[in-house]
């Protein structure tokens, strides 16, 4: 279907036509209504002499009227499939069905393939105006109101007794290619164009957006003002942005060109945010050797934005949560980072764009990587190759979650050479990676997607900097900005214009044209091709040869994410005489290596060793087995995308955290040390937190590992508490070290090492499993003489983790309460009583001294929840809705949102789930509404395979509504509702739509037979009626025949099944309905032949109550599957497997004849029939009579009746069966 789908996309035309310039105004922005009026006027160049149809692109914009030149009025149709995405499918709900259409959705109004929404015909009197080359302009008149996505009014609640000033504003939020949300137009990166952009505003508002601001003209009532933009560098429609407010404007002191804009009363925090943005612009022009592309550049700060930053033509639009104060560390490293992107993506995103949605990888990864250089730069290469580490770990954890990610599919890599004797094996290799997602189109994909999508397409240009060399890749950058620069001085005619565009081949033959390199097989293992490497290594050392006998194994190629490696691998061994790199050739899945070493073992002689650095540091050799090598690395530069598993042993990795100068290295060691829990690793680690030459970072993570290492070994555990000597040696006071120093946060380094060590001192634990009593007390005493006052930095990310230190320090309850007993404050430990009333007093305190971001107060909710989790307190979601309600700050509201989601799911409460559903679906800001998807997608409440009392189709129906219909203008947030009804149900369809339509398939089976009036009729046999066809289960019920001559098959319907024979009167309490509750359900795989089915049986002597159950079981045979309805706990289970279905039949009669015969044995007298009934004996003699003309009728009643005498509990009464009722 998809195969299908793609040829016809592609057969289809290329635009018969050619974007020239573009004009936008937007004269009636109204934020009362939440409103705008405007015009576009689009000038198209044909290229078609016959061009009768011209498709642009338009969403949720009211189209009044289209006219061609001023004077030709023309017709238009207005088309968006992603209004109902499954158009007329009422009943499939599953993701299968759901992303083939999706797809077909986003390609139906795709601007690359010549498609769109707006679709105008120029009518037989316009013809004359269509001519090849010449200028044809197209005006739209429209209007938007209450836009759902795209563009968003943030209007604050304001009251009279508010003295704050009216901060309203809007500005638009394009997910990547979503301009049309806001204007008509081509909305194609590929299509860039001139701009003249204008705006009228009320007089107090400012409007900013793309180009120069060319003028400011006031209106004749003087009561609103226009601005007049002018945008002469060609750019594309998504990179088009507006935002109108209250700004108060800063212009940057260092360069005049770059403004900054932020909401009233937050100039101060933008000054300082802002300060070194120049240093950004100075350093991409100096590497790249490319002036600024544009001749302005804005930053607009806005409030509710649900990215931290988005990047346009000459402007950035960005989250006010950036913004901070000189006091403030820890959001300076964020804000600076997340700024220069911006700037990098100017040239490489704005400047020159993709030709394709394949081919953003470039754009997107090339920035990722401009950015990553400034970075190193700023903070320095630990920094930098810490985050490059981070980057690959968060790639390789989401492509074995999800699957391999594929930078460009538009088309596949080139086949391997193969041998001609199997080539469709090697064939067979290349399979798709399959997404529950299609990822052909930017409108289809999960958010998650795109964003791990930029961390690999980063790693890949790194990757080719280690092939190339930076400096001839710089190179490759420079000749693309270079062609790009001059293609935009020239009109469309030139035809140049293609030049802005970059894709995965024009950057291959730009890499040929400056190094001579062809770079197709790298594009096609990297980049056309998804997944990474996974690598085990282990080395056992020689010493009759001297050699160390390395093996690399590849075990892991059949994971999900994961693919075979074939090429170049670096090991690095660091030996007692030097540093020796080799470079071993991977082709197989294990690959053996003998490596001869440099050096000989001398562990008794002292002697400098030489690192890779060049300086030469005494060890202590001691620990040393006979091997001179210190410790092996592989990929240290990390130019693979790659996870390894390392075995060597626990003194290697010592002397690799102690020695080793990359970070990296040292992180690796760290992690390793976790399972060695030894005096030796104990020394290294607090030797590393002591030491004063090592990257905080790794300081922070060993006093982490060091946690771990204590609690493992608290029974061989010497001395006071891990790490309270040291933090006492750093920061107590001289005189009585128990006190802790007034802050002083001057050495950053200290500061980060003050915040941790007291989170991994909470995390201590005696044997018992509790928290140390000295400990508790250490983490008080630090909140008691915390002194903060002749401090220059703020202390509010110190007192959010030494409140975050308090929660790691709760344990779960000890004492056994009993069930029922309400928890109150008596019943309270005294620690948990100390931690409680401390986070009472924050919250309380931050009500009237809120500190920044209100750090604290999320802090103490997560203490809460942690505090109800183990059992202090009642566990009730009140607080957390309070906090997560629309007009908290959103840090706070996505940590209480982050609460209710982990109450959700451990108290599984449907009212709950249905209030953050609600707010999913209505909360007034996008970026609350997105962090909470993450938040569920990341926890859900319940999975597919862990049955939920939450798991109902109405949860399934709301999901699916939103992700078809009611979210058709804002792709982000559709597609993370894809990504949690895929956390929730997977790919296939929900279990309890199954069970909820057999539970309704039974409802009616009862329900005939309750309204059916009994008759009498000669025979207690039903009648064969032909098979029933259920459309909801698209399944058909049936029996197999038996095997055996003497026995004639009847096929019975489930109608059948429940109907009476009219021989027997039953009494039926009188209800009207019959409800079936859905109650957990346990579900089990049948794995080949069934061996085994268990048959309920309630022995007879046990049955005490008037109420009979009633267990009916119907084998439902449809390919290999099998659903079993048992009625007797009203439960429903569906069951798939694959199986021989005649032969578990067989078992399963010859089971039921077994258990027949046990019961004849017990009961002298059985009954062919489980219902009460009176005996009338004319009719039991005219039974009789027909059993005796027929004895395959008779043989028949006997295999029919075994399972139902089985299932159902036999009255000790050998003549009746006690009554039975049907309960709602």
């Amino acid at each position: 279907m998809e195969a299908e789908l793609d040829l016809k996309i592609k057969e289809q035309p290329s635009r018969p036509f050619k974007l020239a310039h573009q004009i936008v105004s937007l004269t009636g922005i109204s934020f009362e209504r939440k409103s705008i009026i405007g015009a576009v006027e689009l000038t198209i160049v044909p290229t078609k002499e016959n061009l009768r149809i011209i498709r642009l692109n338009a969403k949720q914009c009211r189209v009044y009227r289209v006219l061609l030149n001023d004077v030709c009025e023309a017709d238009f149709v207005y088309f968006d499939p992603f209004l109902d995405i499954c158009q007329g499918d009422a009943k499939t709900r599953c993701l299968e069905t759901f992303s083939k259409s999706h797809l077909i959705a986003a390609q139906k109004t795709d601007p690359d393939a010549n498609c769109g929404e707006l679709l105008i015909q120029i009518p037989p009197e316009g013809y004359h105006m269509i001519q090849e080359g010449r200028g044809l302009r197209i005006g739209i008149e429209f209007s938007l109101e209450n836009p759902e996505g795209g563009i968003h009014f943030v209007i604050p609640p304001t009251s009279e007794d508010d003295p704050q000033p009216n901060s309203a504003h809007m500005y638009t939020h394009s997910y990547e290619n979503s301009s049309r949300l806001w204007f008509p137009c081509v909305d194609s990166f590929a299509d860039p164009c001139t701009w003249k952009l204008e705006f009228t505003v009320d007089k107090q508002l400012t409007a900013v957006s793309c180009g120069e601001l060319m003028e400011v003209v006031m209106t004749p009532d003087l009561r609103r003002k226009t601005f007049h933009y002018s945008l002469n560098v060609p750019v594309c429609a998504p990179n088009i942005a507006l935002a109108v407010g209250p700004f108060e404007i800063y212009v940057d002191p260092h360069m005049h060109e770059v403004t900054h804009f932020c909401l009233p009363q937050l100039l101060p925090l933008l000054k300082n945010t802002v300060r070194y943005l120049h240093e950004a612009f100075e350093f991409f022009e100096e590497t790249l050797s490319t002036r600024y592309p544009f001749s302005c550049y804005k930053q607009v700060f806005v409030d509710q934005a649900d990215a931290d930053i988005s990047a346009y033509a000459t402007m950035s639009i960005a989250s006010v949560h950036l913004l901070h104060s000189i006091a403030i560390i820890d959001q300076t490293y964020v804000s600076r980072t997340l700024m220069s992107r911006a700037v990098a993506e100017q040239f490489f995103g704005c400047f020159i764009t993709s030709h394709h949605w394949s081919d953003t990888w470039l754009a997107k990864g090339i920035a990722e990587y401009l950015c990553g250089l400034y970075s190193r730069k700023c903070f320095g290469n630990n920094e930098y190759r810490e985050w490059i580490q981070k980057e690959l770990a968060r790639v390789v954890k989401y492509e074995e979650q999800y699957g391999g990610i594929i930078l460009d599919c538009s088309q596949p890599p080139a086949p391997l050479p193969v041998s001609g004797t199997n080539p469709a094996a090697a064939a067979a290799k290349h399979q798709e990676i399959v997404h529950f997602f299609p990822i052909k189109s930017l409108h289809t994909v999960s958010p998650k997607y795109v964003d791990a999508m930029r961390k690999k397409a980063h790693l890949v240009i790194r990757m080719l900097e280690h092939r190339i060399g930076q400096e001839l890749l710089i190179q490759v950058f420079n000749k693309q900005l270079a062609l790009a620069t001059n293609a935009a001085g020239t009109k469309i005619g030139s035809g140049l214009w293609h030049h802005l565009l970059i894709s995965t081949n024009i950057f291959i033959k730009a890499i040929f044209t400056v190094t001579g390199k062809d770079m197709s097989v790298f594009m096609d293992q990297w980049v056309r091709t998804g997944g990474h490497a996974k690598f085990s290594l282990t080395s056992v050392f020689n010493r009759k040869r001297n050699t160390i006998e390395l093996e690399i194994r590849q075990d892991f190629v059949n994971q999900r994410g994961v693919r075979k490696y074939n090429g170049p691998l670096l090991v690095q061994l660091q030996e007692l005489d030097g540093t020796f790199k080799h470079m071993l050739q991977i082709e197989n899945t294990v690959v053996k290596a003998d490596i001869t070493c440099h050096s000989k073992s001398r562990r008794n002689k002292k002697k400098k060793i030489p690192l890779c650095t060049g300086e030469e540091v005494d060890m202590d050799l001691s620990p040393m087995d006979d091997s001179p090598v210190l410790w092996i690395r592989l990929d240290p530069e990390m130019i693979l995308i790659r996870d390894l598993n390392i075995e060597q042993p626990d003194f290697q990795w010592q002397f690799q955290l102690r020695h080793e100068r990359d970070v990296t290295a040292q992180f690796e060691a760290i992690k390793a040390l976790e399972k060695y829990p030894t005096p030796a690793t104990r020394s290294a680690l607090t030797d590393t937190i002591e030491s004063e030459h090592c990257f905080y970072k790794v300081r922070c993570e060993a006093a982490h590992c060091l946690t771990k290492v204590a609690n493992q070994m608290v029974t061989q555990w010497t001395g006071p508490p891990a790490m309270l000597n040291i933090f006492r040696k750093f920061f107590g006071s001289f005189s009585a070290p128990h006190i802790i120093k007034q802050n002083n946060f001057a050495n950053f380094q200290l500061y980060f090492l003050q915040k941790v060590i007291p989170v991994a001192m909470a995390g201590l634990r005696t044997s018992h499993g509790i928290c140390p009593a000295e400990v508790i007390r250490f983490l008080f005493d630090l909140f008691k003489y915390n002194d903060n006052t002749r401090n220059h930095y703020s202390d509010v990310y110190y007192r959010s983790a030494l409140v975050d230190a308090l929660g790691n320090s709760i344990t779960p309850v000890v004492s056994v309460v009993l069930r029922g007993t309400p928890i109150t404050s008596d019943s309270l430990s005294t620690d948990a009583k100390l931690v409680l009333e401390e986070v009472t007093r924050l919250l309380n305190l931050e009500k009237h001294l809120p500190s920044y971001k209100y750090m604290v107060s999320v802090s103490c909710l997560k203490v809460i929840r942690k505090l109800q989790k183990c059992g202090h307190l009642p566990s009730l979601p009140k607080i957390y809705r309070c906090y997560a309600a629309y007009g908290q700050y959103l840090d706070l509201r996505i940590a209480a949102m982050e609460c209710l989601v982990d109450f959700v799911k451990v108290d599984g409460r449907w009212e709950d789930l249905d209030h953050l559903i609600t707010l999913l679906e209505t909360d007034p800001d996008p970026a609350a509404r997105h962090a909470l998807a993450q938040l569920l997608i990341d926890n859900p409440p319940f999975t597919r395979e862990s049955r939920s009392r939450l798991d109902r189709p109405e949860l399934v129906e709301r999901l699916w509504n939103n992700m078809n219909n009611q979210l058709a203008f804002d792709t982000k947030l559709r597609c993370d509702m894809v990504d949690l009804f895929y956390a929730l149900y997977g790919i296939k369809r929900p279990l309890c739509l199954q069970s909820a339509e057999m539970n309704n398939m039974y409802k009616e089976f009862v329900r005939e037979g309750i309204t059916k009036k009994p008759s009498t009729v000669a025979a207690s046999i039903p009648k064969p009626m032909p098979e029933i066809k259920t459309e909801t289960r698209r399944e058909e019920i049936h029996e197999e025949p038996d095997s055996k001559p003497t026995t004639t098959a009847v096929k019975r319907t489930a109608n059948e099944a429940f109907e009476l024979p009219d021989d027997e009167v039953v009494k039926v309490e009188s209800h009207d309905e019959i409800t079936v509750v859905n109650e957990l359900i346990k579900d089990e795989v049948f794995e080949g032949e069934v061996t085994k089915l268990e048959v309920t049986h309630v022995e007879t002597d046990n049955y005490v109550s008037e109420t009979k159950k009633l267990k009916s079981e119907m084998f439902d045979e449809d390919e290999n599957s099998v659903t079993i309805i048992d009625i007797s706990e009203t439960t429903v289970t569906r069951m798939d497997s694959s199986f021989d279905s005649s032969k578990a039949e067989g078992e399963f009669k010859q089971k039921m004849d077994a258990s027949s015969k046990k019961k004849k044995k017990k009961d002298k007298k059985k009954h062919k029939h489980k219902h009460k009934h009176k005996h009338n004996r004319e009719k039991d003699k005219e039974r009789e009579r027909r059993e005796k003309r027929d004895p395959n009728i008779s043989r028949l009643q006997t295999k029919e009746a075994t399972p139902e005498t089985l299932s159902s509990a036999d009255s000790s009464n050998s003549n009746s069966n006690p009554p039975f009722n049907f309960h709602t």
